[in-house]
């Protein structure tokens, strides 16, 4: 069987998938934009803190319009500057932007349309084709070398003595 025949997939691709990664990369891009503010106020010494989840969408457009105590309570306006706020949020999305595309190419390799099917894993290649196979079928595969010496009794060896 070819490996062309092995991919058909008698199921539809149906929008779930797709909207479901979506809508998972957006809150990771939000809340990413929430901890590099954090992350920023940290280092300008105003403490770490994270809006409430009620604040989490709201807050979103005072912290992207450069204020970095845009739906916290309790910053007495000690927070990060515009600069390192900004520097913080880019640094913060592009590491999980990174990471989510190692995370897409991980998965569809695993389990994505263009995977192969019905290939070994490491271990069982190292079962089958290894070394470790290799040394124990050493005698039937180079018997010359490996086989029982010559001069070692064998049970198929007659001794001449009849019964």
């Amino acid at each position: 069987m070819t490996q062309r025949a092995r991919r058909a997939n008698p199921y539809p691709f149906t929008w779930e998938v797709p909207a479901a990664a979506c809508m998972t990369a957006a809150l990771v891009l939000v809340c990413g934009v929430h901890l590099g503010r954090a992350v920023a106020n940290w280092f300008a010494g105003a403490g770490w803190a994270l809006p409430a989840r009620a604040d989490l969408f709201t807050s979103l457009p005072g912290v992207l319009g450069g204020d970095p105590a845009a739906g916290l309570t309790g910053l007495d306006g000690s927070g990060a500057g515009t600069t390192l706020l900004w520097v913080s949020v880019a640094v913060t999305e592009l590491t999980l932007l990174a990471a989510m595309a190692v995370v897409l190419a991980v998965g569809l390799n695993r389990w994505g349309p263009g995977r192969l099917k019905g290939m070994a894993t490491r271990a069982q290649a190292e079962q089958m084709l290894g070394r470790t196979r290799l040394r124990t079928v050493r005698a039937v595969v180079r018997p010359d070398l490996y086989g029982t010496p010559p001069h070692a009794p064998s049970a198929r060896r007659s001794t001449g003595k009849t019964r």
